[in-house]
């Protein structure tokens, strides 16, 4: 498959019916974003319906201001058998100028299904610049920490 499949970026400017209490971005419509724009990425690069199986470690760095010009970037950074690790970057700042600040990031697990919600595979992404590379053991990485974390989860699922 086609590299340029594995990467999408979504565009648009925040509204005020995003707003939060504090007169910035609601974080719940920052994560709905990010939801869109990651499966957007999965179905993409999948051909399939896909379904969200994790999110993890989402951090906001900074807040976005109503009227600022969003942007999110997705990216496949691992596959598995059914799954795609996606790494999510979220940046915003005014449109009359061309510099954006990073405000969050998160990786997400999507999983691929058929049309009966059962999993089916995907196809294989393989990095090929430094960079991807990098991406992809940082995604391997966090695999192993989510065992640690499910495993002091058990008791309270």
């Amino acid at each position: 498959m086609d590299s340029i499949y594995h990467t999408i970026t979504l565009r648009f400017l925040a509204e005020p019916s995003d707003v939060n209490f504090g007169g910035k971005v609601h974080g719940g419509s920052v994560m709905k974003w990010i939801d869109q724009a990651g499966y957007t990425c999965a179905a993409n690069w999948s051909g399939q319906y896909a379904v969200t199986v994790y999110v993890g470690g989402i951090r906001f760095f900074k807040p976005i201001a109503i009227g600022d010009l969003v942007e999110i970037n997705a990216k496949i950074i691992y596959t598995g058998n059914t799954s795609m690790h996606i790494s999510l970057d979220v940046f915003a700042g005014n449109p009359r100028q061309q510099q954006k600040a990073k405000t969050t990031h998160c990786v997400m697990v999507f999983a691929a299904v058929d049309d009966n919600g059962k999993t089916v595979t995907v196809p294989k992404w393989t990095p090929r610049t430094a960079n991807e590379i990098s991406m992809e053991a940082y995604a391997k990485k966090l695999m192993d920490l989510r065992k640690d974390i499910d495993e002091e989860m058990k008791p309270y699922m």
